[in-house]
């Protein structure tokens, strides 16, 4: 009689993959995308979506591509650093699972700052709010009803540069990834703009034609417009002319009133605002000088 020795699921058990998304631009020339794609395959990597574009006007390729893989994440960057070398590549291996740590900036109004937190807390979004910035202690309830830490740090022109060495430091010790200008009414200064490059996101209204300065709404519905939009944008040293994510429009009457006008413009804003929020957390967005490449 034969008897056999049970086998031990762990240890015979193959590592469970792991999603990584990796984002990259370079130079273009012929074979990046064979080269890329055969360096993951060698690591028996499954590639799952795969995105790329070549701008004809600043001559850069970028690609995105989505791959299932039972090797350490540390290994792949390993292949990919040799291989960025060769093709002058600026690109990053992401794990797809992982929310981004999202700082929250706001001022008085309330709109964006529930919708992100709400969208936050139902999953919906891919990003852990480790806390929200105010300015005003206005929306302090907001973010204390969904669990997150305020920290109120009033901005004047004399306390300008210590709120932002405060902000900086919540910053590093929160470990923030991103930061979403909600509605934020303060400027951030160049030098600021320079140190978060590429990870604060803002959101302003659009209007056709455009007004700016004190009470834009009723500017609007002073010159009867007829669309109201809004812009998500990366945060630069220009106001309000950082690379461009995300717009939308929607439709206004002569019927609607002032107040009107306002929850429009509102909820075109939240719209785009999570939409570039959710994009940039999915490393959907790469940078292409003042534009941006956006894999949707």
């Amino acid at each position: 009689m034969t008897t056999r020795t049970p086998v031990d699921a762990e240890t015979t058990a193959a590592p469970a993959p792991q999603h990584l998304v990796l984002t990259l631009s370079c130079p273009d020339r012929p074979g990046i995308v064979h080269a890329v794609t055969g360096a993951l395959a060698r690591r028996g990597g499954n590639i799952t979506e795969s995105q790329q574009f070549g701008d004809a006007e600043s001559g850069l390729f970028f690609m995105r591509v989505d791959v299932l893989t039972t090797v350490p994440r540390t290994e792949m960057q390993a292949d990919l650093a040799e291989l960025a070398g060769q093709y002058e590549m600026h690109w990053s291996l992401h794990e797809a699972d992982r929310r981004l740590r999202t700082l929250i900036m706001v001022s008085t109004q309330a709109h964006c700052l529930s919708d992100l937190l709400f969208r936050a807390t139902s999953q919906a979004m891919p990003i852990d709010v480790v806390g929200v910035v105010g300015n005003h202690e206005t929306l302090r309830s907001v973010a204390e009803f969904y669990g997150v830490p305020f920290h109120h740090i009033p901005v004047t022109g004399d306390t300008k540069d210590a709120a932002e060495a405060e902000l900086l430091g919540l910053v590093d010790s929160l470990g923030v990834e991103l930061v979403v200008l909600a509605r934020y009414m303060q400027i951030l200064s160049p030098a600021l703009c320079e140190r978060l490059h590429g990870g604060v996101i803002n959101i302003h209204h659009s209007f056709l034609p455009s007004f700016k300065g004190a009470k834009p709404y009723h500017q609007a519905h002073d010159r009867g417009v007829k669309l109201i939009g809004a812009t998500a944008h990366y945060v630069t040293a220009d106001l309000d002319e950082g690379p461009i994510i995300e717009q939308d429009v929607t439709r206004a009457s002569h019927a609607d009133s002032i107040p009107a006008l306002q929850r429009k413009g509102q909820d075109v804003e939240r719209r785009v605002l999570a939409q570039a929020v959710t994009w940039h957390a999915e490393h959907r967005i790469l940078l292409n000088g003042r534009r941006t490449v956006v894999f949707s």
